[in-house]
């Protein structure tokens, strides 16, 4: 079956990126809330992660006085989550995760300016339990001096997010009716819309308790080449699938190859 090249999604489907600036430590409540609007000078990141998938919050574009080596940079682990990587491999910085996975950390390791350039990424795992569309509060952000003062403090919002769905009907490369029976899986009770390559709506149905789907054209789609994409919603998040390329209607026939008349 050719589908269009989609890199699955295992890690996020959004990275957030914390607004440059400080606050004073206290200054900016839990993450959970709303988050900061425009101007609003706070660490601040957002990130999407369907559930059982890891994906990356981003810190980038830190200003302010420089904090000098020792000055550390955490992340605590919002609820239900955990921390599983602090990957980032600029030297300057050793990054650390704890043992329970509810935090982790950056430690600038050189007295160059710290925290004025680059992007401090943290690995966030969701629990494949976790409800599409829901919010996981407590996320934390700091940013101490060497001493363990904190200089800056902030959150991040995690958005269960949905995974992809899959459209597994019908298959590419074989010639259709006008109206082809569509099918595949998707999370449970996800509402599914197939779409053409024009954006137009095919046909629609919710995946059922076992992740199943399928649904039929209402009208007939026109000859020729075309391409299906199934969209996935629930709970305000939304998911595509990779798209199937197809052709609606008989395969041209084969020209009679000529006679060929021996020579006298």
């Amino acid at each position: 079956m050719n589908r269009s090249s989609k890199t699955a999604a295992a890690v996020l489907t959004a990275a957030g990126l914390l607004a440059g600036g400080w606050l004073p430590a206290g200054a900016v409540s839990a993450a959970g809330g709303p988050g900061p609007s425009a101007g609003d000078r706070v660490l601040w990141g957002a990130v999407t992660i369907p559930p059982g998938r890891d994906g990356i919050v981003e810190a980038a574009g830190l200003s302010g006085p420089a904090l000098g080596s020792g000055s550390t940079l955490t992340l605590t682990a919002p609820d239900g989550a955990r921390v599983t990587g602090a990957p980032l491999s600029t030297a300057g910085y050793r990054g650390a995760v704890a043992a329970d996975g509810r935090s982790a950390a950056y430690t600038a390791t050189s007295a160059e300016q710290p925290w004025r350039t680059g992007a401090y990424p943290f690995v966030l795992a969701v629990p494949a339990d976790a409800e599409p569309g829901t919010r996981l509060n407590g996320c934390v952000l700091r940013l101490a001096d060497a001493r363990g003062v904190a200089r800056a403090t902030g959150g991040c919002e995690v958005t269960v997010g949905l995974p992809s769905p899959v459209l597994s009907r019908p298959e590419s490369g074989v010639p259709l009716g006008a109206r082809p029976a569509t099918a595949g899986t998707a999370h449970p009770g996800a509402r599914i819309t197939v779409s053409d390559q024009d954006g137009n709506e095919v046909c629609t149905d919710t995946a059922g308790p076992d992740g199943l789907w399928s649904c039929a054209p209402a009208r007939d789609l026109p000859d020729g080449p075309n391409r299906l994409q199934a969209k996935a919603t629930l709970n305000g998040v939304s998911a595509t699938s990779e798209q199937i390329h197809i052709s609606v209607g008989s395969p041209a026939p084969e020209s009679a190859p000529a006679l060929t008349v021996p020579p006298r």
